[in-house]
């Protein structure tokens, strides 16, 4: 291995061995990174949990491919997170080995997506990577993800979706798991979702200057949304990659991940809504289950009128839906109506508000059905989510279609 060991001005092979400090404070990549002896170019970041066993194979895979098309000007960093396999010291006895590789063992935080956001805070490169540690991802991919790169791209993806990309021996479940996660993306972010085939992926390079000096906030395991949510991220090109199951371990993919990018996808909804239109919205639709609630009891309770229950609740849902169009009309949306000549364009509004209701309460049911019979989540926690979603669904919507605010100061 001789051949590979990058030497400095004397000769002398550069050296890995030390431990790397973990970086704190705020999550924030810095725009000019820490000076090295020789340019870096691209800083690969691996973030590990009990990945001892795949350790040697993968750095020496990733170094194989590297070498070549990069000269030497690029490093590899391991952000283990105290695993008790003890995967940190099995990557720190690879250093005298492989000296582009450098070590950082975590004791005090957790989590994937924060692992990679203190790898690229202590990395030195131009370019901003990572791949997973379980070989899941195939290493020679990141050759194909360098030339994106290399063409100006600000940040190249590796693709389950796209030619030559694809899962192997996945169960429906989990293919329907996977698809609909996405879907419910697009319908939350469409603009961050939409701009790749595969927003869920863990395999990606990303240009510094794009996240430069960014408070990177991720939640669970997705940070390329963090990174299309909060970059400056112009081109973009997709490498296809065939996603590998893995041979041991067990997988990280749980209910909870699923939670998590639902709350990844909130957050980052909610961090570009604006906050006064969005309360009253929410303050509006809270008195619509009070008038839901007080006409359903009203309609059908057999102390009062005594209707059937499917049409006092269609009645009382309705009458709900009206109420709370009328007050969104005049005190959420008041400003995109001002200007506003004759009633044609109110039913029009009213309509389109209808129908987006109609499909946020079958939303609503699909959500709930899928986290408590799938997933297996307390109904009451599983109907909370639910209805956070449709919130956002229906306020996305109706200032999409129903009043049009785009242009609104």
């Amino acid at each position: 291995m001789d051949s590979l060991l990058a030497r400095d001005e004397t000769g002398t092979p550069y050296t890995a061995a030390e431990l790397l400090p973990t970086p704190t404070g705020p999550l924030r990549i810095a725009a000019q990174a820490e000076v090295a002896v020789r340019p870096i170019r691209l800083s690969l970041v691996i973030p590990t949990f009990n990945e001892a066993n795949s350790m040697r194979e993968l750095v020496c895979r990733l170094v194989a491919c590297l070498e070549v098309p990069l000269g030497g000007a690029y490093e590899l960093i391991v952000v283990d997170d105290d695993s008790p396999d003890m995967t940190w010291e099995t990557a720190q006895s690879l250093t005298a080995e492989y000296p582009k590789l450098r070590v950082m063992r975590r004791r005090n935080e957790r989590g994937l997506s924060t692992a990679v956001i203190r790898g690229w805070q202590a990395a030195r490169g131009e370019v901003l990577a990572v791949i997973d540690g379980d070989l899941q991802h195939p290493p020679e991919v990141v050759v194909s993800l360098w030339k994106a790169m290399e063409r100006g791209v600000d940040l190249g993806v590796g693709s389950r979706h796209v030619r030559g990309g694809g899962v192997s021996d996945w169960a429906v479940y989990r293919r329907i798991l996977s698809r609909g996660a996405q879907l419910l993306g697009l319908l939350i972010l469409p603009r961050v979702v939409g701009r790749v085939s595969d927003p869920m992926s863990g395999y990606f390079m990303v240009r510094r200057s794009a996240i430069a000096d960014k408070t990177l906030n991720p939640v669970g395991y997705k940070i390329l949304i963090e990174v299309l949510g909060r970059g400056n991220i112009g081109g973009i090109t997709e490498v296809g990659y065939r996603f590998r199951e893995r041979f041991e371990g067990a997988s990280k993919v749980t209910w909870r991940v699923y939670l998590e990018y639902l709350a990844h996808l909130g957050r980052l909804r909610l961090d570009g809504l604006p906050l006064g239109r969005f309360a009253r919205f929410c303050a509006v639709g809270l008195s619509g289950v009070l008038v839901d609630m007080g006409l359903l009891y009203l309609l059908s309770d057999p102390r009062t009128l005594g209707w059937g229950l499917t049409r006092s609740k269609i009645l009382a849902a309705e009458c709900a839906i009206v109420g709370n169009f009328l007050l969104n009309d005049v005190w959420t949306f008041g400003d995109a109506t001002l200007d506003e000549i004759g009633p044609a364009r109110k039913l029009r509004r009213f309509i389109k508000f209808n129908v987006i209701c109609t499909l946020g309460l079958m939303l609503n049911v699909v959500l709930l059905n899928l986290q408590f019979n799938q997933l297996h989540i307390d109904r009451y926690a599983a109907n909370a989510v639910a209805i956070a979603v449709v919130t956002l669904w229906n306020f996305w919507l109706n200032t999409r279609f129903s009043w049009r605010t785009s242009a609104i100061p």
